[in-house]
């Protein structure tokens, strides 16, 4: 495993991050604690989580997934072994409200109590990364396109949401700032304004990024290199996806895309033709497509560590062996070139 210091802070994060999503959804507590187990064993030394969790989301399992990772440190004694990260909801487009805190902005007040029923979720005093889970304004993420620009449309000032972040690492219950599902503009709105005023500059964002989507490299990437703000990548795997599990109009019993027919970003024809050429690449370069779509993310220049999800141990095993694969100049030049005939189909 190898291990990389994250932006201007002084964590050094495993290139593999435990993403923990479907923990309390698909996966139970005994699933949680073995992948918890294994991948601990193996070096991996980051986990992601988020107040909003599981995925889905829904008013009676939300929180279910700090709550499994806080029982964990309870039972194991091992918080201070652990980059943990966490993320702040933001309000919806189309509510201001709801059910995982009273005050879904991200204003002082609903930041704070959104970190303190986190902290008291994980079991602990303190994140080492407490991030911006998407926007609080009118702009497009998760995959959205054709952006319309509503000036008066109700939005927390970023100024004011930093301010509320800055307070919490002088308090001591973060250690450092990240974003997430950001555009270039907010990006560099929270780095402009950290440096103007003497605030906690940000480390990293996280946003999509895999074989299908690697809309970032057109308009973020150079931010992450300048800005020195390396990217978290979410969804390297394109909700299973690239695996091929669901080529030809399969659906295999028990699969995330098969249970949850809503996450349709990855299922377009143009993506199918895509991820037919991936594994087909991957079977003559002797790699498993999930091996080769994680090594192709965990060697982009830009990235800080790669978030991959598992509901099995076997999963996990598969996918931490990524670690292991050296993109070839020669793999790398295919692989390009597959980007070039399909050009990000699922942005």
């Amino acid at each position: 495993m190898k291990y990389r210091q994250l932006g201007d802070s002084n964590l050094n994060v495993s290139e593999i991050c435990l993403g923990t999503m479907t923990w309390g959804e698909q996966n139970s507590q005994a699933d949680a604690f073995a992948q918890l187990d294994y991948a601990l064993a193996n070096g991996v030394n980051f986990i992601d989580t988020a107040e909003m969790y599981p995925v889905p989301p829904q008013q009676s399992t939300q929180g279910a997934t700090e709550t499994m990772i806080g029982k964990y440190f309870a039972q194991r004694d091992c918080r201070d072994e652990v980059v943990l990260a966490s993320k702040v909801a933001a309000p919806s487009k189309s509510d201001r409200g709801g059910y995982i805190r009273n005050d879904m902005s991200l204003t002082w007040n609903g930041i704070h109590q959104a970190v303190e029923d986190s902290l008291n979720r994980l079991q602990t005093d303190y994140l080492d990364l407490y991030q911006v889970h998407w926007p609080d304004r009118a702009t497009n993420f998760f995959g959205q396109l054709n952006y319309q620009h509503q000036e008066d449309a109700a939005q927390t000032p970023i100024i004011e949401t930093l301010e509320a972040l800055a307070d919490l690492v002088k308090s001591g219950k973060v250690r450092y700032l990240g974003i997430s599902n950001e555009t270039p503009w907010g990006a560099m709105r929270y780095v402009q304004l950290a440096e103007k005023h003497n605030l906690p500059k940000i480390v990293s964002i996280q946003n999509p990024y895999n074989l299908l989507n690697r809309s970032f490299e057109i308009n973020l990437a150079e931010v992450s290199h300048r800005e020195n703000l390396p990217l978290l990548a979410y969804s390297p795997l394109a909700f299973g996806a690239l695996s091929g599990k669901y080529l030809n109009n399969q659906w295999p019993e028990g699969a995330r895309l098969t249970i949850y027919k809503r996450f349709a970003r990855y299922g377009s024809d143009i993506a199918e033709g895509a991820i037919q050429c991936y594994v087909d690449v991957a079977r003559e370069f002797k790699l498993s497509p999930v091996q080769l779509a994680l090594a192709f993310v965990n060697q982009r220049s830009f990235v800080g560590s790669n978030i991959i999800g598992a509901t099995s141990l076997a999963q996990l095993k598969e996918n931490l062996s990524s670690t292991q694969v050296v993109i070839s100049d020669e793999l790398e030049r295919r692989l390009q070139e597959i980007g070039d005939e399909f050009r990000i189909p699922c942005p």
